[in-house]
């Protein structure tokens, strides 16, 4: 490029500049769309055999790999590039993209980005008993009933209190019979504690692992779980596998954010009932009652009877009969 052409991009780019619109815009109004690299959109696994991979303009794949390897049967382009494989995917394996895209005009991108294969075995799955309260060794967790046979791989468990962007834990692939009690420890204290997605349920020394329940850590010993929350249980399309309001006070609004929204996602899909019926959306005074909460003392799901979604179906279980990966005590605490 000639130093006339270059000074005549430069004194363009300040008169784009002087006007109303940024520097940015003027140096792509003299550039052209060149200048647009394509953004990655996201990614999903479509099925067994098929991944998507967005972005915001069309492009060609240059170049993929992935970690564990994956025998490709072909790749088409476009905004939505879809990866077509020649075998099937293990479901809900955490899988590593690694890919090189580019658009008509040459501007390339790199993106390495994690993802989950598709699962379309989901068990049914309710959540059982929650202790809220930490008193080492006794750790925060969150109990599930599987309903029927199924794979948990990439179901993810999310607490409001916490922040809904990103899950508390994302379950491993892990085949599963109806029946089975799985207890997710919110806190790991004993680091030879191991998710225990095979046959071997005595896998796991941890605090209140049961060698007959099936046991998941969730990594460092952090509070995860307060007495004012939401645990949401999902799936990879989002639907609410099932969820579960607290709060210590029945107060009209929630106090945070993050509290209201999972409030609204369990009210959006009927997984969550007012507790005075209607259609309006849920507060703390839907929710069950965490006072008189302890570490010993647990909310538990009346399991022998009908589930209505609302705050009805549980009580807080009398002092030490918390019951981490067996049926739950009907044995209730009564306020004095």
């Amino acid at each position: 490029m000639s130093k006339n052409i270059l000074w005549g991009i430069v004194l363009l780019v300040l008169g784009f500049a002087a006007c109303t619109c940024s520097t940015e815009q003027a140096i792509q109004k003299v550039l052209g769309s060149s200048a647009e690299t394509p953004v990655f959109l996201g990614v999903k696994a479509l099925s067994s055999k098929e991944i998507e991979f967005t972005f915001s303009k069309p492009i060609e794949v240059s170049s993929i790999n992935f970690d564990p390897p994956l025998e490709i049967q072909s790749i088409s382009g476009g905004t939505s590039a879809l990866v077509n494989l020649k075998e099937l995917m293990r479901g809900g394996e955490r899988i590593v993209a690694d890919l090189l895209v580019e658009d008509e005009l040459g501007n390339t991108l790199g993106v390495l980005i994690p993802f989950r294969s598709r699962n379309d075995r989901i068990p049914g799955l309710i959540i059982t008993e929650l202790r809220t309260e930490y008193a080492n060794p006794k750790a925060e967790f969150v109990e599930l009933k599987t309903l029927s046979p199924g794979n948990l791989g990439a179901i993810r468990l999310f607490t409001a209190g916490t922040g809904m962007a990103e899950p508390v834990f994302e379950f491993p692939p892990t085949e599963v019979k109806a029946g089975e009690y799985l207890v997710l420890h919110l806190r790991t204290l004993d680091p030879t504690s191991e998710n225990e997605t095979g046959d071997n349920l005595a896998l796991s020394p941890g605090t209140e692992a049961l060698p007959d329940a099936r046991d998941f850590w969730v990594p460092e010993a952090l509070k995860r779980l307060r007495k004012t929350d939401v645990v949401i249980l999902l799936d990879q399309d989002d639907t609410v596998l099932d969820g579960v309001l607290l709060s210590e006070n029945p107060d009209n609004t929630w106090a945070k954010e993050d509290l209201s929204q999972a409030a609204d996602i369990l009210a959006g899909q009927k997984a969550w009932l007012p507790a005075t019926g209607g259609g309006r959306s849920l507060s703390p005074r839907d929710a069950v009652s965490t006072k008189g909460v302890t570490a010993t003392r647990t909310l538990c799901r009346d399991e022998a009877a009908k589930d209505t979604n609302s705050a009805a179906d549980w009580y807080i279980t009398a002092t030490s009969q918390a019951s981490p990966g067996k049926p739950n005590s009907d044995k209730r605490y009564e306020p004095k």
